[in-house]
Protein backbone atom coordinates (compact mmCIF):
# COMPACT_ATOMS: atom_id res chain seq x y z
CA UNK A 1 0.00 0.00 0.00
CA UNK A 2 3.33 2.54 0.46
CA UNK A 3 4.12 1.42 -2.81
CA UNK A 4 1.09 2.35 -4.27
CA UNK A 5 0.24 5.56 -2.98
CA UNK A 6 3.86 6.55 -3.50
CA UNK A 7 3.09 5.44 -7.06
CA UNK A 8 -0.37 7.32 -7.05
CA UNK A 9 1.39 10.46 -6.02
CA UNK A 10 4.44 10.77 -8.98
CA UNK A 11 1.26 10.24 -11.18
CA UNK A 12 -1.42 12.77 -10.16
CA UNK A 13 1.58 15.28 -9.73
CA UNK A 14 2.09 14.44 -13.41
CA UNK A 15 -1.50 14.28 -14.62
CA UNK A 16 -2.33 18.20 -12.82
CA UNK A 17 1.31 19.48 -14.28
CA UNK A 18 0.00 18.08 -17.79
CA UNK A 19 -4.10 19.40 -17.29
CA UNK A 20 -2.18 22.63 -16.12
CA UNK A 21 -0.09 23.34 -19.25
CA UNK A 22 -2.04 21.55 -21.79
CA UNK A 23 -4.63 24.62 -20.76
CA UNK A 24 -1.92 26.74 -21.54
CA UNK A 25 -0.56 25.38 -24.86
CA UNK A 26 -5.01 25.51 -26.09
CA UNK A 27 -4.91 29.21 -25.18
CA UNK A 28 -1.17 29.88 -27.01
CA UNK A 29 -2.61 27.82 -29.99
CA UNK A 30 -6.09 29.35 -30.26
CA UNK A 31 -6.23 32.43 -28.29
CA UNK A 32 -9.43 31.21 -27.36
CA UNK A 33 -10.83 30.49 -23.71
CA UNK A 34 -13.74 28.78 -25.64
CA UNK A 35 -11.50 26.07 -27.10
CA UNK A 36 -9.92 25.54 -23.42
CA UNK A 37 -13.12 24.38 -22.39
CA UNK A 38 -13.56 22.25 -25.27
CA UNK A 39 -10.69 20.25 -24.68
CA UNK A 40 -11.61 19.68 -21.21
CA UNK A 41 -14.88 18.78 -22.75
CA UNK A 42 -13.59 16.56 -24.97
CA UNK A 43 -11.31 14.43 -22.49
CA UNK A 44 -14.47 14.00 -20.20
CA UNK A 45 -17.31 12.74 -22.85
CA UNK A 46 -15.87 9.37 -23.03
CA UNK A 47 -16.96 8.75 -19.58
CA UNK A 48 -20.38 9.84 -20.34
CA UNK A 49 -20.88 6.59 -23.43
CA UNK A 50 -17.95 4.51 -22.61
CA UNK A 51 -17.45 4.07 -18.53
CA UNK A 52 -20.27 1.34 -18.75
CA UNK A 53 -18.48 -0.67 -20.86
CA UNK A 54 -14.76 -0.13 -19.00
CA UNK A 55 -16.57 -1.21 -15.97
CA UNK A 56 -17.22 -4.28 -17.60
CA UNK A 57 -13.76 -5.07 -18.45
CA UNK A 58 -12.51 -4.29 -15.38
CA UNK A 59 -14.90 -6.99 -13.54
CA UNK A 60 -13.75 -9.30 -16.90
CA UNK A 61 -9.92 -8.62 -16.93
CA UNK A 62 -7.28 -9.74 -13.97
CA UNK A 63 -6.85 -5.79 -12.10
CA UNK A 64 -2.81 -5.60 -11.94
CA UNK A 65 -2.49 -6.89 -15.89
CA UNK A 66 -5.91 -4.26 -16.24
CA UNK A 67 -3.78 -1.53 -14.75
CA UNK A 68 -0.65 -2.18 -15.78
CA UNK A 69 -1.45 -2.05 -19.55
CA UNK A 70 -3.54 1.05 -19.12
CA UNK A 71 -1.10 3.28 -17.62
CA UNK A 72 1.02 2.25 -20.11
CA UNK A 73 -1.31 3.64 -22.91
CA UNK A 74 -1.46 7.09 -20.99
CA UNK A 75 1.70 7.45 -20.65
CA UNK A 76 2.43 6.50 -24.83
CA UNK A 77 -0.23 9.29 -25.30
CA UNK A 78 1.58 11.57 -22.87
CA UNK A 79 5.22 11.07 -24.79
CA UNK A 80 3.72 11.32 -28.27
CA UNK A 81 1.96 14.73 -27.33
CA UNK A 82 5.21 15.69 -25.96
CA UNK A 83 6.90 14.56 -28.99
CA UNK A 84 5.00 16.81 -31.14
CA UNK A 85 4.98 19.56 -29.26
CA UNK A 86 8.63 19.19 -29.15
CA UNK A 87 8.97 19.40 -33.14
CA UNK A 88 5.73 22.47 -33.35
CA UNK A 89 3.80 19.56 -35.05
CA UNK A 90 0.87 20.08 -32.86
CA UNK A 91 -2.48 21.56 -33.43
CA UNK A 92 -5.63 21.86 -31.72
CA UNK A 93 -7.52 18.88 -34.24
CA UNK A 94 -4.64 16.41 -32.79
CA UNK A 95 -4.73 17.83 -29.18
CA UNK A 96 -8.35 16.92 -29.27
CA UNK A 97 -7.81 13.72 -30.68
CA UNK A 98 -5.18 12.62 -27.94
CA UNK A 99 -7.63 14.18 -25.30
CA UNK A 100 -10.23 12.31 -26.82
CA UNK A 101 -8.00 9.00 -26.68
CA UNK A 102 -6.86 9.82 -23.07
CA UNK A 103 -10.52 9.92 -22.41
CA UNK A 104 -11.13 6.48 -23.28
CA UNK A 105 -8.27 4.99 -21.56
CA UNK A 106 -9.82 6.90 -18.61
CA UNK A 107 -12.89 5.27 -18.26
CA UNK A 108 -10.90 1.81 -17.92
CA UNK A 109 -8.17 2.89 -15.87
CA UNK A 110 -10.19 5.07 -13.45
CA UNK A 111 -12.08 2.35 -11.28
CA UNK A 112 -9.39 -0.23 -12.54
CA UNK A 113 -6.63 1.62 -10.11
CA UNK A 114 -9.82 2.27 -7.63
CA UNK A 115 -10.33 -1.27 -7.05
CA UNK A 116 -6.61 -2.53 -7.08
CA UNK A 117 -6.04 -0.59 -4.29
CA UNK A 118 -8.83 -1.30 -2.25
CA UNK A 119 -7.15 -5.24 -2.75
CA UNK A 120 -4.18 -3.95 -0.92
CA UNK A 121 -5.63 -3.64 2.50
CA UNK A 122 -8.04 -5.88 4.70
CA UNK A 123 -12.20 -5.26 3.37
CA UNK A 124 -12.41 -3.45 7.07
CA UNK A 125 -9.62 -0.95 6.15
CA UNK A 126 -11.01 0.40 2.94
CA UNK A 127 -12.65 3.43 4.27
CA UNK A 128 -8.88 4.27 5.71
CA UNK A 129 -7.98 3.11 2.01
CA UNK A 130 -9.91 5.82 0.38
CA UNK A 131 -8.95 8.37 2.53
CA UNK A 132 -5.15 7.95 2.34
CA UNK A 133 -6.06 7.81 -1.81
CA UNK A 134 -8.21 11.00 -1.42
CA UNK A 135 -4.82 12.72 0.54
CA UNK A 136 -2.62 11.39 -1.88
CA UNK A 137 -4.53 13.08 -5.05
CA UNK A 138 -5.17 16.52 -2.91
CA UNK A 139 -1.11 16.34 -2.59
CA UNK A 140 -0.32 15.46 -5.83
CA UNK A 141 -2.33 18.19 -7.55
CA UNK A 142 -0.40 20.80 -5.46
CA UNK A 143 2.54 19.69 -6.25
CA UNK A 144 1.43 19.02 -9.97
CA UNK A 145 -0.21 22.66 -10.27
CA UNK A 146 3.32 24.08 -8.86
CA UNK A 147 5.76 22.13 -10.89
CA UNK A 148 3.85 22.94 -14.30
CA UNK A 149 4.99 26.68 -14.26
CA UNK A 150 8.79 25.56 -13.18
CA UNK A 151 8.81 23.28 -15.34
CA UNK A 152 7.62 25.15 -19.00
CA UNK A 153 9.88 28.23 -17.44
CA UNK A 154 13.19 25.99 -17.57
CA UNK A 155 12.53 22.96 -19.74
CA UNK A 156 9.19 24.11 -21.97
CA UNK A 157 5.92 22.77 -22.66
CA UNK A 158 6.98 19.41 -23.79
CA UNK A 159 8.94 18.30 -20.48
CA UNK A 160 5.56 18.31 -18.47
CA UNK A 161 4.11 16.20 -20.82
CA UNK A 162 7.34 13.87 -21.13
CA UNK A 163 6.99 14.09 -16.90
CA UNK A 164 3.41 12.76 -17.24
CA UNK A 165 4.63 10.32 -19.17
CA UNK A 166 7.37 8.95 -17.27
CA UNK A 167 5.10 8.93 -14.09
CA UNK A 168 2.59 6.86 -15.54
CA UNK A 169 5.28 4.10 -16.31
CA UNK A 170 6.11 4.19 -13.01
CA UNK A 171 3.00 3.66 -12.24
CA UNK A 172 3.24 0.82 -14.77
CA UNK A 173 6.64 -0.51 -12.88
CA UNK A 174 5.23 -1.00 -9.48
CA UNK A 175 1.79 -2.75 -10.36
CA UNK A 176 3.68 -6.49 -10.57
CA UNK A 177 5.15 -5.77 -7.14
CA UNK A 178 1.62 -5.33 -5.50
CA UNK A 179 0.29 -8.79 -3.47
CA UNK A 180 -3.29 -8.59 -1.99
CA UNK A 181 -3.88 -8.48 1.18
CA UNK A 182 -5.16 -11.11 3.21
CA UNK A 183 -8.57 -10.76 3.58
CA UNK A 184 -8.66 -8.82 0.80
CA UNK A 185 -12.05 -8.86 -1.57
CA UNK A 186 -11.16 -11.02 -4.06
CA UNK A 187 -10.37 -9.79 -7.87
CA UNK A 188 -13.49 -11.64 -10.52
CA UNK A 189 -10.72 -11.84 -13.40
CA UNK A 190 -7.82 -12.75 -11.16
CA UNK A 191 -5.35 -15.56 -11.48
CA UNK A 192 -6.32 -18.74 -10.84
CA UNK A 193 -10.16 -18.15 -11.22
CA UNK A 194 -12.26 -19.41 -13.31
CA UNK A 195 -13.37 -17.14 -16.43
CA UNK A 196 -16.79 -15.22 -15.55
CA UNK A 197 -18.89 -15.95 -18.43
CA UNK A 198 -20.33 -13.89 -20.22
CA UNK A 199 -24.21 -13.64 -19.47
CA UNK A 200 -22.78 -13.37 -15.53
CA UNK A 201 -20.58 -9.85 -16.77
CA UNK A 202 -22.83 -7.68 -18.77
CA UNK A 203 -23.02 -3.86 -18.46
CA UNK A 204 -27.11 -4.39 -18.12
CA UNK A 205 -26.01 -6.71 -14.59
CA UNK A 206 -23.94 -3.33 -13.30
CA UNK A 207 -27.08 -1.20 -14.25
CA UNK A 208 -29.63 -2.94 -12.25
CA UNK A 209 -27.82 -3.37 -9.48
CA UNK A 210 -26.96 0.24 -9.33
CA UNK A 211 -31.01 1.54 -10.06
CA UNK A 212 -32.57 -1.26 -7.52
CA UNK A 213 -30.02 -0.47 -5.17
CA UNK A 214 -31.80 2.33 -2.81
CA UNK A 215 -28.75 3.35 -1.37
CA UNK A 216 -26.85 4.16 -4.40
CA UNK A 217 -29.99 6.28 -6.11
CA UNK A 218 -29.66 8.46 -2.44
CA UNK A 219 -26.11 8.87 -2.76
CA UNK A 220 -26.33 9.71 -6.63
CA UNK A 221 -29.05 12.34 -5.54
CA UNK A 222 -26.97 13.74 -2.51
CA UNK A 223 -23.82 13.76 -4.73
CA UNK A 224 -25.62 15.24 -8.11
CA UNK A 225 -26.94 18.24 -5.86
CA UNK A 226 -23.67 18.93 -4.03
CA UNK A 227 -21.94 18.90 -7.63
CA UNK A 228 -24.08 21.08 -9.08
CA UNK A 229 -25.19 23.68 -6.68
CA UNK A 230 -22.53 23.36 -4.05
CA UNK A 231 -19.27 22.41 -5.59
CA UNK A 232 -18.27 24.44 -8.22
CA UNK A 233 -16.34 26.65 -5.89
CA UNK A 234 -13.61 27.84 -8.71
CA UNK A 235 -16.71 29.39 -10.18
CA UNK A 236 -19.24 30.67 -7.68
CA UNK A 237 -15.93 32.42 -5.15
CA UNK A 238 -14.51 33.86 -7.91
CA UNK A 239 -17.04 36.10 -9.18
CA UNK A 240 -17.57 36.45 -5.32
CA UNK A 241 -14.02 37.50 -4.49
CA UNK A 242 -13.43 39.40 -7.88
CA UNK A 243 -17.15 41.00 -7.69
CA UNK A 244 -18.90 41.87 -4.63
CA UNK A 245 -15.71 41.54 -2.11
CA UNK A 246 -13.69 43.64 -4.72
CA UNK A 247 -11.13 41.39 -4.74
CA UNK A 248 -8.41 40.53 -7.22
CA UNK A 249 -6.62 37.36 -8.60
CA UNK A 250 -4.30 37.46 -5.60
CA UNK A 251 -7.16 37.33 -3.34
CA UNK A 252 -8.69 34.43 -5.60
CA UNK A 253 -5.23 32.57 -4.86
CA UNK A 254 -5.71 32.80 -1.40
CA UNK A 255 -9.01 30.99 -1.43
CA UNK A 256 -8.23 28.74 -4.04
CA UNK A 257 -4.70 27.65 -1.41
CA UNK A 258 -6.86 27.86 1.83
CA UNK A 259 -9.24 25.51 -0.29
CA UNK A 260 -6.88 22.93 -1.17
CA UNK A 261 -5.51 23.14 2.87
CA UNK A 262 -8.81 21.98 3.82
CA UNK A 263 -9.28 19.38 1.04
CA UNK A 264 -5.75 18.02 2.67
CA UNK A 265 -7.18 18.30 6.26
CA UNK A 266 -10.08 16.68 5.24
CA UNK A 267 -8.83 13.68 3.39
CA UNK A 268 -6.84 12.87 6.78
CA UNK A 269 -9.93 12.92 8.64
CA UNK A 270 -12.09 11.10 6.25
CA UNK A 271 -9.23 8.58 6.60
CA UNK A 272 -10.41 7.80 9.92
CA UNK A 273 -13.65 6.82 8.89
CA UNK A 274 -14.59 2.80 9.76
CA UNK A 275 -18.48 2.30 9.04
CA UNK A 276 -19.16 5.32 6.63
CA UNK A 277 -22.95 4.97 5.43
CA UNK A 278 -24.94 7.23 3.00
CA UNK A 279 -27.09 9.39 5.96
CA UNK A 280 -23.43 10.47 6.76
CA UNK A 281 -22.45 11.92 3.72
CA UNK A 282 -26.60 13.49 3.54
CA UNK A 283 -25.18 15.04 6.92
CA UNK A 284 -21.89 16.57 5.63
CA UNK A 285 -23.36 17.57 2.50
CA UNK A 286 -25.96 19.16 4.40
CA UNK A 287 -23.54 21.29 6.82
CA UNK A 288 -21.16 22.32 3.56
CA UNK A 289 -24.62 23.88 2.01
CA UNK A 290 -25.15 25.54 5.36
CA UNK A 291 -21.60 26.94 5.21
CA UNK A 292 -22.19 28.36 1.52
CA UNK A 293 -25.39 30.15 2.88
CA UNK A 294 -23.18 31.92 5.41
CA UNK A 295 -20.06 32.05 2.48
CA UNK A 296 -22.92 33.78 0.39
CA UNK A 297 -23.26 36.52 2.94
CA UNK A 298 -19.66 37.21 3.98
CA UNK A 299 -19.14 40.91 4.25
CA UNK A 300 -15.57 41.00 3.51
CA UNK A 301 -12.91 38.54 2.54
CA UNK A 302 -11.17 37.66 6.03
CA UNK A 303 -14.56 36.30 6.94
CA UNK A 304 -14.83 34.14 3.77
CA UNK A 305 -11.49 32.97 4.39
CA UNK A 306 -12.33 31.82 7.78
CA UNK A 307 -15.47 29.93 6.00
CA UNK A 308 -13.89 28.70 2.93
CA UNK A 309 -11.62 26.22 4.99
CA UNK A 310 -14.40 24.41 6.97
CA UNK A 311 -16.71 24.33 3.62
CA UNK A 312 -13.41 22.26 2.26
CA UNK A 313 -12.62 20.16 5.23
CA UNK A 314 -16.75 19.13 5.03
CA UNK A 315 -16.26 18.51 1.27
CA UNK A 316 -13.51 15.86 1.26
CA UNK A 317 -15.06 13.71 4.43
CA UNK A 318 -17.95 13.78 2.49
CA UNK A 319 -16.40 12.29 -1.10
CA UNK A 320 -14.36 9.92 1.11
CA UNK A 321 -17.21 8.31 2.80
CA UNK A 322 -19.03 8.76 -0.37
CA UNK A 323 -16.54 6.66 -2.13
CA UNK A 324 -16.35 4.13 0.47
CA UNK A 325 -20.16 3.73 0.39
CA UNK A 326 -20.19 3.14 -3.43
CA UNK A 327 -16.70 1.02 -3.35
CA UNK A 328 -17.98 -1.18 -0.44
CA UNK A 329 -21.83 -1.70 -1.37
CA UNK A 330 -21.89 -3.81 -4.57
CA UNK A 331 -19.99 -7.10 -4.70
CA UNK A 332 -16.79 -7.82 -6.00
CA UNK A 333 -17.56 -9.07 -8.93
CA UNK A 334 -19.84 -5.96 -10.02
CA UNK A 335 -17.83 -3.00 -8.49
CA UNK A 336 -16.05 -2.24 -11.55
CA UNK A 337 -19.36 -2.10 -13.71
CA UNK A 338 -20.97 -0.19 -10.21
CA UNK A 339 -18.24 2.39 -10.86
CA UNK A 340 -18.87 2.64 -14.38
CA UNK A 341 -22.29 3.73 -13.83
CA UNK A 342 -21.15 5.97 -11.12
CA UNK A 343 -18.56 7.56 -13.73
CA UNK A 344 -20.98 7.95 -16.32
CA UNK A 345 -23.64 9.32 -13.89
CA UNK A 346 -21.14 11.70 -12.41
CA UNK A 347 -20.19 13.32 -16.18
CA UNK A 348 -23.60 14.67 -16.49
CA UNK A 349 -22.84 16.91 -13.17
CA UNK A 350 -19.63 18.14 -14.10
CA UNK A 351 -20.65 18.69 -17.63
CA UNK A 352 -24.20 19.60 -17.13
CA UNK A 353 -23.18 21.87 -13.96
CA UNK A 354 -21.36 24.80 -14.48
CA UNK A 355 -23.76 25.69 -17.24
CA UNK A 356 -26.93 25.49 -14.88
CA UNK A 357 -24.95 27.45 -12.11
CA UNK A 358 -24.16 30.28 -14.57
CA UNK A 359 -27.79 30.85 -15.41
CA UNK A 360 -28.42 30.48 -11.12
CA UNK A 361 -25.30 33.35 -11.22
CA UNK A 362 -26.70 35.54 -13.84
CA UNK A 363 -30.24 35.56 -12.11
CA UNK A 364 -29.10 36.01 -8.70
CA UNK A 365 -25.45 37.02 -8.61
CA UNK A 366 -22.35 35.35 -6.76
CA UNK A 367 -24.07 35.60 -3.21
CA UNK A 368 -27.68 34.84 -4.09
CA UNK A 369 -26.57 31.92 -6.08
CA UNK A 370 -24.01 30.43 -3.14
CA UNK A 371 -27.00 31.36 -1.00
CA UNK A 372 -29.61 30.07 -2.69
CA UNK A 373 -27.35 26.41 -3.76
CA UNK A 374 -27.01 26.14 -0.52
CA UNK A 375 -30.80 26.34 1.01
CA UNK A 376 -31.78 23.53 -1.89
CA UNK A 377 -29.12 21.59 -0.64
CA UNK A 378 -29.76 21.58 3.02
CA UNK A 379 -33.27 21.31 2.48
CA UNK A 380 -33.96 18.57 -0.29
CA UNK A 381 -31.41 16.46 2.66
CA UNK A 382 -33.22 17.50 5.89
CA UNK A 383 -36.53 16.66 3.66
CA UNK A 384 -35.44 13.16 2.52
CA UNK A 385 -33.76 12.32 5.99
CA UNK A 386 -37.36 13.38 7.52
CA UNK A 387 -39.32 11.27 5.06
CA UNK A 388 -36.98 8.24 5.77
CA UNK A 389 -37.38 8.22 9.51
CA UNK A 390 -41.34 9.00 8.52
CA UNK A 391 -41.50 5.68 6.50
CA UNK A 392 -39.63 3.59 8.77
CA UNK A 393 -41.43 2.09 11.32
CA UNK A 394 -41.20 2.05 14.90
CA UNK A 395 -40.35 -1.34 17.00
CA UNK A 396 -43.05 -2.60 18.84
CA UNK A 397 -42.33 -3.65 22.05
CA UNK A 398 -45.21 -5.96 23.88
CA UNK A 399 -45.07 -6.45 27.80
CA UNK A 400 -44.95 -10.20 28.34
CA UNK A 401 -47.87 -11.70 30.26
CA UNK A 402 -48.02 -13.13 33.49
CA UNK A 403 -47.47 -16.41 32.31
CA UNK A 404 -45.27 -15.39 29.43
CA UNK A 405 -41.40 -15.92 29.08
CA UNK A 406 -39.39 -13.53 27.89
CA UNK A 407 -36.98 -13.79 24.92
CA UNK A 408 -33.82 -14.50 26.61
CA UNK A 409 -35.81 -16.69 29.57
CA UNK A 410 -37.02 -18.76 26.56
CA UNK A 411 -33.16 -19.56 25.15
CA UNK A 412 -32.57 -20.63 28.02
CA UNK A 413 -35.19 -23.00 28.54
CA UNK A 414 -34.95 -23.81 24.66
CA UNK A 415 -31.12 -25.10 25.78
Amino acid sequence: MRWWSAANFVSNAGTWMQLTVQNLLVLKITGSAAATGLSISVQAAPALFVSLLGGAAVDRWPRKTTVAVSQALLGAVAFTTALLVALDRIDMTSLLLLAAVTGVIATVDGPACALLGNDLVPVEDVPSAIGVGALVHSSGRLVGTGLAGVTVGFLGTSAAYAANGLSFLFVASVVPFLRPAPGAAPDPGGAGRAAPKRAEMSVRQGLAYFVRRPRLVALAAVTGLSSVFGRNYGLTLAVLVTGPLAGGAGAFGTVSTVLAAGGIVGAVLGARLRRPSVRTVGLLAAAGGLLQVAAGLSPSLAVLLVLVLPMAVVESVSDTAGTAVLQTDPPARLRGRVLGVWSSVGTVWSLGGPPLLGLLMEWAGARGALVAGGLLIAGAIGAGLLRRRAATPAPVRLRAQDDEVTGREALGTAA
